[in-house]
């Protein structure tokens, strides 16, 4: 008796704090945005931005609860997540989202885009671009904004100074296929593995390196454990933010104005911190005592060529189509 008493008073008080919460919330909706960055990257800081102008514009109808460090998954689990309704958005690599839409492999051509600029131009303006976010809703999920990452560079566990060094060495890379031939042009032997799952791979010596921004390097510290940092920004690798587009049928039009101003709000603020702090985090790896090289890019472009003939032989005009829109925009 006294412990059906004592169950009894559990469910009560459990219930009281369920009901108390509810009450607290009454007349807000509360949704959720999971990412892979650490509290201390830039993503983080935009996503947190976006949580708060979202609550702000919706006068407190909205309430974002963002999770970090893959809380809730990694990239692809995510990205599923939001297309299947089961989870309100995500921000990821733009070829995180080839699965969906495969056209957007091309975004990860080799030196397709060579400054901030001309990146942010090109996803912001190129009709190519749009074309392939426009294919998104009938996946399940719809593009509101492009927060940043940077560009993608190497960080290794041995000296790495040109594409003579790759080979027999395992690099690490995302499920994307022009990441992959990129990898194998430079005569890495790809290795996928979720972004969540890389450091304790180099650091077990399963992988030999990875490539990633300079933000995410040492936002995940990938500098510790891989400490050779060389500075190829052989890809510009911005990120989309998604809303579930099940979310979105559900919104009136000024509600999706405010969740496209908050994510167009987040997207200057990403764009900034990651470009303004580039130099200060490698000033900080080396503090840690990473080496950073910036070597010769002759010979990697050279290697990353013959990546376009694959390309094409894949998406055929698509390949000419993505680089008059890169060009159109300016270098």
């Amino acid at each position: 008796m006294i412990m059906f008493r004592r169950l009894i008073a559990i469910v009560a008080i459990a219930s009281f704090a369920q009901y108390s919460w509810s009450q607290s919330h009454q007349g807000q909706r509360v949704l959720k945005l999971n990412h892979t960055d650490t509290p201390s990257g830039a993503r983080h800081q935009a996503a947190e931005r976006f949580a708060a102008k979202v609550e702000e514009y919706s006068g407190g109808h909205f309430r974002v609860l963002v999770f970090h460090s893959g809380q809730l998954g990694n990239d692809p689990q995510s990205i599923k997540a939001v297309s299947e309704g089961k989870l309100d958005f995500t921000t990821s690599a733009t070829g995180s989202f080839a699965t969906l839409v495969p056209e957007l492999n091309l975004t990860a051509l080799p030196y397709l885009v060579e400054g901030y600029e001309q990146g942010w131009r090109f996803y912001d303006e190129a009709p190519w671009m749009r074309r392939q976010f426009d294919k998104l809703p009938t996946k399940g999920l719809r593009h509101l904004a492009t927060w940043e990452a940077g560009f993608r560079s190497f960080t290794t566990r041995f000296a790495f100074n040109g594409p003579a060094d790759a080979k027999g060495k395992k690099m690490r890379v995302f499920p994307n296929d022009m990441i992959k031939w990129i990898m194998e042009s430079v005569g890495f032997e790809p290795v996928v593995l979720p972004v969540t799952e890389v450091y304790a791979a180099m650091a077990q010596g399963r992988v030999d390196g990875q490539e990633n921004p300079i933000d995410t390097i040492r936002a995940l510290r990938f500098h510790e454990v891989a400490p050779h940092i060389v500075l190829t920004e052989h890809v510009y690798s911005p990120l989309p933010f998604v809303v579930s587009e099940a979310l979105w049928q559900t919104l009136r039009e000024a509600e999706r104005e405010q969740f496209v101003r908050a994510a167009r709000d987040a997207s200057a603020v990403s764009r900034k911190l990651v470009r303004d702090a580039d130099e200060a985090h490698l000033q900080a790896m080396r503090a840690a005592g990473a080496t950073v090289t910036r070597p010769d890019r002759a010979a990697f472009r050279l290697a990353m060529q013959s990546v376009y003939p694959r390309a094409k032989a894949v998406y055929g005009a698509e390949v000419d189509a993505i680089l008059k829109d890169a060009q159109s925009v300016g270098r």
